[in-house]
């Protein structure tokens, strides 16, 4: 069994960042400039990472998977940014967002990480506004803020509805600096399709230029995974189409482990469904639920009703029922089990009776529309684009779906995979949110990452390792190996158009019907309720799909040019073994704890019901083949300075 050391210092919680900085090695700024870096991604902690390591004076290839950084999905995180500066001197402190994250978590991360994390936020929040991020200002000047769930303070800093993307500008800037300077050399239109490991070492990647199908090597003394989480496994989500699971799993492929991979956070306030042929879901930001109500009809006789017809005293406000200390800004999770819940009872409203109400009446009838407008105008744009429904004049209907993951690969304290030199940052690790990240977190730890652990961490693997890091090439034989994997890969891939072809044609079915079916088993059995029973049907039913899918599917067109089926075909194959993984590690934790909810673990007011004397540890899959069961490993969870409790938010 791989024996996982999380290098967590000693120490006080609050000195174990300072003492681990303190016994970092330094590559001198001579040598900086010896030492290539591979940085795949371009969001928020790639763009981050790439920026940073490269303002140090190392050579950076960074790699994107569109045609530019600023198509990143981490646009898309629109409420804002968590951090501890107390500017409402409402009593806010490190501790208090470190308590705040590892309770949301329902106590399934590492405290020593996720401490590191509020200490860092206020850095964050310096770097971004001296970049020139527009964050939102009070009247007098200062930064202003708003509440998030999960939290009894104001500490999230925002710009409108467009956080993350002004965040990711100021990112792109930095970055976009260094690419100017020849200090890091930007790769287009790639799509990381394998790591290539050297003496055990990751040293390289095999990417796929996506406009000429050209299989390409680079080498690199370490390599930093930035390339998000695998949410889209779920087809319908609210993740960007080309977000996927690909890198990441290809490491595990490689001897990356996998960690908790059944932690998937469900957002609660998204545009629901309108018909089975929709290929995305849209986040309305939680920051609505600042000033918004959620409610739905006490009536079932009700749901049909125009919402504007139903009196107040006919509405059921059911988290301000259930949950008054914090009423609508519970967290992620506990908001999303309801909704569901209510809809599963019978009180869902909207043509297709799948959604609950978010009011802004009584906030507009308080603060006036304007006030509203300017806060939150450019979201009820978006939402009567969709909908062409007015959220001024009568309520939003909004419906969990699936958002973030807070599961990926298994990292130690300095970011780095079990694999020597493969470093791995925001959501493509899974180390700092536990079984539910809290809203506004997201971007904090992305930036924290990229910012400023990354470039640490990184910096002391270059220098302690100097003497194991022989020099490679990217024509040396374990390059053309693996570049000889990925075309076995693709070849595979492209059969499987000739074996759907000899089907008939009634039998003849595309990759997006294996992938939406993958989907819809997903969100079934390993969504926001689970049963063992749901889990074993997981577990049956998405191998049968698999051997489906490879059995033949049709994948028109060649590999020499730009091919999206081609591309869709890799991620989905890719997801199959994903979905299953995270349906074998749900069946395996046999507790509820944040977003992973056993329906048969459950309190009996109906909240998640941890086990902490048996599943108090991180699970850490390792891969062994396609169809095989994979080998579990646990890291043991220690805590030290919060005391363990069932989670109340009451």
């Amino acid at each position: 069994m791989t024996k996982l050391e999380s290098k967590v210092p000693e120490g006080p919680l609050h000195e174990k960042w300072d003492n681990r900085k303190h016994h970092y090695g330094l590559v001198s700024p001579n040598n900086k400039k010896k030492h290539t870096i591979i940085v795949v991604g371009t969001g928020l902690a790639g763009a981050s990472s790439a920026a940073s390591l490269a303002e140090m004076g190392y050579k950076v290839k960074n790699f994107c998977i569109s045609d530019s950084p600023r198509r990143a999905h981490s646009i898309a995180a629109q409420g804002g940014i968590n951090a501890n500066k107390n500017y409402p001197n409402d009593g806010d402190s490190t501790w208090g967002l470190f308590y705040d994250t590892i309770k949301g978590g329902d106590y399934r991360s590492r405290e020593a990480n996720t401490y590191r994390l509020a200490q860092l936020s206020s850095n964050i929040i310096d770097q971004a506004v001296a970049q020139g991020v527009p964050f939102a200002r009070e009247y007098g000047g200062e930064l202003a803020t708003r509440s998030f769930g999960g939290a009894l303070v104001s500490r999230t800093f925002y710009a409108r509805g467009q956080t993350g993307q002004q965040l990711l500008l100021g990112a792109y800037g930095a970055l976009m600096r260094q690419v100017d300077g020849g200090n890091c050399e930007m790769f287009a239109h790639r799509e990381m399709l394998d790591l290539v490991m050297v003496d055990g070492r990751a040293r390289g990647i095999i990417t796929r230029n996506l406009f000429t199908g050209a299989l390409e090597r680079h080498a690199a003394d370490a390599v930093v995974l930035c390339t998000g989480g695998y949410g889209r496994a779920y087809f319908l989500s609210t993740n960007a189409v080309n977000s996927n699971a690909t890198a990441a799993w290809r490491c595990h492929k490689r001897g990356a482990l996998m960690a908790n991979p059944s932690y998937v956070q469900i957002h609660p306030t998204c545009i629901p469904a309108s018909t089975e042929y929709q290929s995305k879901r849209t986040l309305m930001s939680e920051s609505l639920r600042n000033d918004g109500r959620i409610w739905v009809p006490k009536n079932k006789e009700d749901v049909g009703k125009p919402p504007n017809s139903i009196p107040p005293e006919d509405r059921d406000y059911y988290l301000e029922r259930k949950y008054p200390a914090f009423g609508n800004l519970v967290p992620r999770d506990v908001a999303s089990r309801n909704a569901h819940y209510m809809v599963k009872q019978g009180y869902g409203v909207g043509p297709l009776r799948n959604a609950v109400y978010l009011d802004f009446s009584t906030a507009i009838k308080e603060k006036g529309k304007a006030a509203i407008e300017a806060k939150y105008g450019n979201l009820f744009d978006m939402y009567q684009k969709i909908t062409d429904e007015n959220p001024y004049e009568q309520p939003m209907r909004i419906f969990p779906a699936v958002h973030y993951v807070m599961g990926g690969l298994w990292v130690d304290y300095d970011l780095m995979s079990n694999l020597p030199g493969l470093f791995v940052a925001g959501e493509a690790n899974f180390s700092d949110h536990g079984a539910n990240r809290l809203g506004a977190s997201a971007l904090m730890q992305g930036l924290a990452d990229g910012y400023f652990i990354v470039p640490a961490s990184v910096s002391n693997y270059l220098a302690t390792e100097r003497f194991n890091l022989t020099p490679v090439k990217d024509d040396q034989a374990e390059f053309k190996a693996v570049e000889k994997d990925v075309r076995a890969n693709i070849d595979e891939l492209l059969k499987l158009n000739e074996l759907a072809l000899k089907k008939p044609a009634e039998e003849r079915r595309t990759v997006i019907d294996i992938y939406s079916e993958l989907g819809k088993i997903l969100w079934d059995d390993v969504g926001i309720e689970r049963t063992a029973e749901g889990l074993e049907h997981a577990l049956e039913a998405i191998p049968r799909l698999r051997e489906e899918f490879y059995s033949g599917v049709l994948i028109p067109g060649s590999d020499d040019t730009f091919n999206k089926y081609l591309e869709i075909a890799g991620r989905v194959a890719d997801f199959l073994e994903v979905g299953e993984l995270m349906a074998r590690d749900a069946l395996d934790r046999d507790e509820s704890c944040g977003c992973h909810f056993r329906a048969d673990h459950q309190t009996p007011k109906g909240e998640a019901l941890r086990n902490d004397e048996d599943f108090a540890y991180v699970a850490a899959w390792e891969y062994k083949g396609r169809g095989e069961k994979p080998v579990l490993h646990k890291e043991e969870l220690e805590f030290e300075f919060v005391e363990l409790k069932q989670r109340s938010y009451e």
